[in-house]
């Protein structure tokens, strides 16, 4: 499975249901660069079991907005559309398995 890019309008859509796992970055953010393909691969690995998706802050404020993201990389792991984890910042691949083998 790939990572997929969501927007303010399909976000609900694409966080409802499942595991999913979602970065909020920005182009220009270093650290959103350095998690990229490490979210790749552990996209790759999870298979069916949960799904990765990224949104752009700056052209989707409101849902940055209503989830309070004030620093980026901001990942959150929903669960059937509830927030049941935060992580701020770079995190290793080990670190993010572990968090969504935890949901």
């Amino acid at each position: 499975m790939s990572v997929n890019h969501i927007s303010d309008v399909s976000f609900q859509n694409e966080t409802g249901t499942g595991t999913v796992l979602v970065d909020f970055w920005a182009p220009w953010c270093g650290p959103c660069k350095m998690i990229a393909p490490i979210l790749d691969e552990l996209s790759a690995e999870l298979g069916d079991t949960a799904k990765i998706v990224k949104i752009n802050v700056d052209d989707n404020p409101e849902s940055a907005a209503k989830y309070n993201v004030m620093s980026i990389p901001t990942l959150l792991v929903f669960k059937d559309g509830q927030v049941v984890d935060q992580l701020v910042g770079f995190q290793s691949k080990e670190k993010l398995k572990a968090v969504i083998a935890a949901v």
